[in-house]
């Protein structure tokens, strides 16, 4: 794995060869691979690997913890400071309910934005495959795969080859 570099990257001029080179590199066992398309290519979904998240379990346990924080907020105020309205019970669960409900939705929404902002790693201003050579028109009309150099099969020189058998317009190496 080289430092200096955040991959290599391949342009392809239609959707036909960028799909049949993702579909190589996938085969060959590449697993961090990135696309820029400027448009959606049907079958590119399936090929590419998707990233496990956290973001479930994060949500989760927020809303847990404001949930529980609340009911547990409701139940303190009710026992410590008792006000004895009718005979009714301190602990009266049916009325902690909006608020333990509005607490934890409340919660999980605030966590996971900004959960969601620390693993998408924004704001960024800048990517590594903005200085590709060419990937001004990655949203115009060229397709650009890029495999990143912390992938564990990474060898650069390989990589230029597999991708001028797809018939890769240009292929480059991508500074970090």
């Amino acid at each position: 794995m080289s430092a200096a570099l955040h991959g290599v990257a391949a342009c392809f001029t239609t959707p036909d060869e960028f799909l049949a080179a993702l579909e190589g590199v996938r085969t060959a066992g590449y697993d961090r691979v990135e696309a820029n398309v400027p448009f959606a290519v049907e079958g590119m979904d399936e090929l590419l690997p998707g990233p496990r998240t956290p973001m479930a379990r994060i949500v989760l346990i927020a809303g847990l913890i404001g949930g529980g924080g609340a009911y547990f907020m409701q139940w303190f105020a009710a026992r410590d400071y008792a006000y004895d309205v009718g005979s009714r019970p301190l602990h009266s669960w049916p009325a902690f309910v909006p608020v333990t409900f509005e607490l934890t939705i409340l919660t999980a929404t605030i966590i996971g934005v900004l959960g969601l902002l620390w693993l998408a790693g924004l704001p960024r201003l800048d990517h590594p495959m903005f200085a590709a050579p060419g990937f001004e028109r990655a949203s115009q009309d060229r397709y650009f795969l890029c495999v990143r150099a912390d992938d564990p099969q990474f060898n650069a020189a390989d990589l230029a080859a597999l991708f001028h058998t797809f018939k890769a317009e240009l292929v480059a190496e991508v500074p970090a």
